[in-house]
Order: structure tokens, then sequence, then C-alpha cells
């Protein structure tokens, strides 16, 4: 304990070994908070059957980017859904307790169900948008990675009582900007060398995305963080995000998705009543064929071709192609015909 008290530790003082279940909350919506959730319940539902009617204009080669813009608005109608009824949430002691009538109190509900639907929609919005510029997957994968703890960390903060929820709070937001990075200025790169369709599909809805998800922040501050808007209005603040970020962001996606062959993107889907293309057969014997060479030579056996023919080595092509007619290329072709 001396040595904490000399290096100025206070981590233990400030976050005691004490657990509070509280049983009730202080702060909570209203009738108005859940009327709001069931409206954009309906916003998120309705949208996710447009998406998936949608789908059905366009071959099934075309329908990846339907299927994943509807799988975010699905989770995201289950989560308001939850939150109308006034479930999914825990109450959390305040570190700000307020003199105003509408956030006084001691503890806060947080909903941990609205970290919940981000978790699983947020890394399927940057795949919307990754897959729209053509971006390799390692960015993809780590884009994906740099938002989980963009999500962890902020529900971490949201259930934390201390001042301490201002560091995970941090640790969010260098997260947000690393994502902000790969999807404005790497991804811009790679949508640019795609042409201009698929670059002004994804500098729209890469922009607008970004710029979304830097007022998330200010929200948090504003509710979990800082107590400081009751919780209707925070309803309405993340709800209206959430409506421009997700059914909003996939109208946009999605109609300038209708010029673009995902094949530019690199996304090569076959439909189960569609052949494979010759040059993919093609490609498939040719690198069939050389795979079975290098098998045969490690192995010490003479290679051959599709057609039977032996198929030398390097070191055995270079000496024929010395002496031609030789007697021992003349005795290999004649042991193979």
């Amino acid at each position: 304990m001396g040595l904490q008290s000399r290096v100025g530790n206070d981590a233990l003082n400030a976050n005691p070994d004490i657990f509070n279940y509280f049983l009730f909350s202080d702060i909570n919506i209203t009738t108005h908070g859940s009327d709001w959730y069931w409206a954009v319940t309906a916003v998120m539902a309705a949208s996710t059957i447009a998406f998936l009617a949608t789908s059905l204009m366009v071959t099934r080669e075309r329908r990846i980017f339907h299927y994943i813009t509807a799988a975010i608005t699905l989770t995201a109608s289950i989560a308001y859904f939850t939150m109308a009824s006034n479930l999914g949430y825990t109450p959390i002691a305040v570190e700000f307790q307020r003199n105003s009538p509408k956030v006084a109190g001691f503890t806060r509900e947080i909903f941990y169900v609205r970290y919940i639907d981000w978790f699983v929609t947020t890394p399927l919005l940057l795949l919307d948008l990754l897959l729209t510029a053509g971006m390799p997957w390692p960015t993809i994968l780590y884009t994906i990675f740099l938002d989980e703890v963009m999500v962890i960390t902020g529900l971490v903060g949201a259930l934390v009582a201390s001042s301490y929820k201002w560091g995970y709070f941090t640790f969010a937001t260098l997260a947000l900007v690393g994502i902000a990075y790969n999807v404005v200025f790497v991804g811009l790169k790679h949508s640019r060398a795609l042409g201009s369709t698929v670059n002004r599909t994804f500098m729209v809805c890469g922009v607008w995305t970004i710029f979304l998800w830097f007022i998330y922040p200010i929200a948090w501050g504003l509710s979990e963080g800082g107590n400081v808007i009751a919780p209707d209005s925070e309803a309405v603040f993340y709800g209206i995000l959430d409506i421009l970020a997700k059914p909003i962001f996939g109208i946009m996606l999605l109609v300038g998705h209708r010029n673009i062959d995902p094949a530019t993107l690199g996304l090569y889907i076959r439909d189960y009543q569609t052949a494979p293309t010759s040059k993919n057969h093609a490609s498939g014997r040719h690198l069939g064929s050389e795979h079975n060479a290098l098998d045969a030579e490690k192995n010490g056996v003479p290679a051959h071709n599709n057609n039977g023919v032996l198929q030398n080595s390097g070191s055995d092509a270079m000496a024929t192609g010395s002496m031609p007619g030789t007697h021992a290329n003349h005795s290999a072709v004649g042991q193979t015909v």
C-alpha cells in the first residue's frame, strides 16, 4: 500500500472491491422513450424486408450486399425491440449526479443490448464498405478488429461507475481513428483503382459512415458517460444516428451497387446453376499438372503431362536443348510414346 501511495496509484481506491448489484435504476426511459424505440424497431424491420425484397430483383451472384445490409437492420430491429420492451439493460451508478430532475438519481439504466447490436452490425457495415472498395482481406480483418475493440471498450466504459470509464472511452476513440484512416485514406486508394462508379459509391457511403460514427462518442459522453441528457433524449440521439447509419446507409449502398459487378471488386460468386468457366477449367488443369510434376520430381519419379509424355526437369530440358537428337533424349521419348 505504501508503494502504491508513493507512485500515485489510486486505482484500488477509485475502484474498491465492493460489488453493488442494484435492484432498480433511478434514471430510466419513460413511455415516450419506449414509443420512440418501437418506432425505430418498425423502421429497422421494414428496411430488412425491403432489402431482402430488392435482392430478388437481381441474380443470386449479385445479392451479397443485399444480404449483408439486411442482416444489419435485422439485428438492429431485435435490439430496438428489446429496448422498447425496457429489457436488456442494467443499473449502473453514475459518476456525475445532476440536479436536473430528468437525470437526478444515483443509478442510470445502461442498455448493454445496444452494444451487442453494435458488436454484430458494425463489422457488417465495414464489410459492406471495404468489399465495395475491393480492399484486401488482411486490411479488412484488421479494420474489423479495431471495430470490435471500439465496441467492447465502449461497453466496458459504460458499465464502469468511476472516472476510469474515460480511459475506456479513450481506447474506443483511438480505435475509431484507426478505422477512419483505413476507410478514408486506404479504402479510397483502392476504390479509385476500380473506376469512377466504384469510387463514387465508396466515397459517398464511406464519408457518410465515418461522419456519423464520430458523432456516436458525443452521444456516449452525454448519456452513459456524463449523465447529462435523459434516457429518453439518449434514445432519440442514438436512434436517429442508427437510422442514418443503417437503413439510409443501406439504401445509398445498394443504389450505388446497381451498376457494379461484384467480379469488378474481386468477388467471384458462382450460382449452383452456373457451370464453371472454361478459363477456370484450363487454369485448374494447368495448375494441377504443375503440382503433379513437382510432386513426382520430389519422389524421384519421372513426371508426365496429361498426354502421357515425359516432362523433363529443368536440368534435363537444358541438356536436351543443347544436344538435340542424342540417344538419351531419343530413348526417353521412346519410353513414353
